[in-house]
């Protein structure tokens, strides 16, 4: 089919079809992975929330139960975010002694400011010399185990200093298996509309690994469209799935060439949000759970004939029984919204000033890890 790409290879793994779920910081715990899967293809990938590298090897308690897996889960993506070589080499080498992931994504794509005020995240590809350092780091203390390592990136800090080019050369001759492009710079945050013409040059710039697109994919019709115009290899998904799980089906009947399946009408869109309750409760138990399942009730919610009181009632909801409640009173006959509910979603804001350490910008060749550079919070 047109527009439709062939299985991906990420090292020893087929990833069929070629969607990634994005990470997303509070959003991609093993809950809402798993919620994915059931409705994907579980030979795709589904990636974790951003994990920094020296929380990991100081073993902080939040991080380590960010890295929980489920039992189904294969194979199992972890990403992790550094600005010191040595630190992501120590990460990576304790990731593959203890089995803790089977692929391994590299963050430098963050544009918040806690990030690249510290030289990290989309900040980071600017130091062309310390991005390969990185990126070397992890593949060589990968490469024992078997582990494959994929690097995501934005466009540059700004359109004044682009470096998506040259990160990804840079990354396909370190050893990174596969490239993903945000296609934005870190200036426009997710604001404006993603610029596919940059996941086109980067294809045409890295030629031996696989380049993925990412960006303002909100539908199956999307993501062919990425794949049509600019020829990458498959598409990374974050903001189109948010309170919408069942895109993965969509996706993967687009790429498979079957018919796309009708959206959920209401009564189904609450059943999907009781199981994504039951995934979470698993997990961290009922209080947090239903608790942290509040910031998806809005994106689930999203174009439905909803009343105020009945939304306020699910966005302040505490147990299962409530929640049980709720869906009940839930016009379940309501049609799916799909105009509305395809449309962008999550975050947006607005552009802004990327900021940067002090003098970040006067030598793109210097090695030097920023002082105080490691945060050891976890999540972007």
């Amino acid at each position: 089919m047109v527009g439709v790409p062939p299985s991906l290879q990420i090292g020893q793994y087929a990833v069929e079809p070629a969607v990634v779920l994005a990470p997303m910081a509070g959003i991609t715990d093993v809950a809402f992975r798993q919620l994915c899967r059931e409705y994907g293809s579980p030979t795709s990938l589904y990636v974790c929330e951003m994990i920094t590298a020296r929380a990991l090897v100081e073993r902080d308690a939040k991080t380590m139960e960010m890295i929980t897996f489920a039992p189904t889960e294969h194979p199992r993506s972890l990403q992790l975010y550094s600005v010191d070589p040595r630190n992501m080499g120590e990460a990576v080498r304790m990731v593959a002694s203890e089995g803790l992931a089977d692929h391994i994504d590299m963050n430098f794509g963050c544009p918040v400011p806690k990030v690249t005020r510290k030289g990290g995240g989309a900040a980071l590809p600017y130091k062309r010399r310390l991005f390969g350092e990185v990126v070397s780091a992890a593949v060589r203390a990968a490469e024992p185990a078997g582990i494959p390592v994929t690097v995501k990136f934005r466009v540059g800090i700004d359109d004044e200093h682009t470096t998506y080019l040259d990160a990804g050369r840079i990354a396909e001759g370190e050893g990174a298996k596969a490239v993903a492009l945000h296609a934005r710079t870190a200036a426009q945050r997710y604001s404006g509309r993603a610029d596919w013409t940059r996941i086109a040059r980067l294809k045409e710039a890295v030629t031996t690994i696989p380049v993925l697109g990412n960006g303002d994919i909100f539908s199956a019709a999307d993501a062919l469209r990425m794949v049509s115009e600019t020829g990458c290899d498959g598409v990374v998904v974050g903001r189109g799935c948010l309170g919408r799980p069942w895109l993965f089906a969509e996706l993967q009947a687009a790429f498979t060439g079957a018919p796309l399946p009708a959206g959920p009408d209401l009564g189904e869109v609450g059943r999907i949000l009781r199981r994504h309750a039951e995934l979470l409760v698993d997990f961290i138990g009922e209080d947090k759970g239903v608790r942290d399942l509040r910031k998806h009730m809005a994106w689930y919610l999203r174009g439905f004939p909803v009343g105020s009181q009945l939304r306020r009632g699910f966005a302040m909801v505490s147990t299962l029984a409530e929640l049980d409640d709720l869906i009940g009173k839930l016009d379940h006959d309501a049609p799916y919204p799909a105009e509305e509910a395809e449309a962008p979603r999550g975050r947006q804001g607005s552009p802004g000033r990327v900021a940067l350490p002090e003098g970040w910008l006067d030598d793109p060749d210097d090695p030097a890890v920023p002082a105080g550079a490691e945060v050891m919070h976890s999540g972007g």
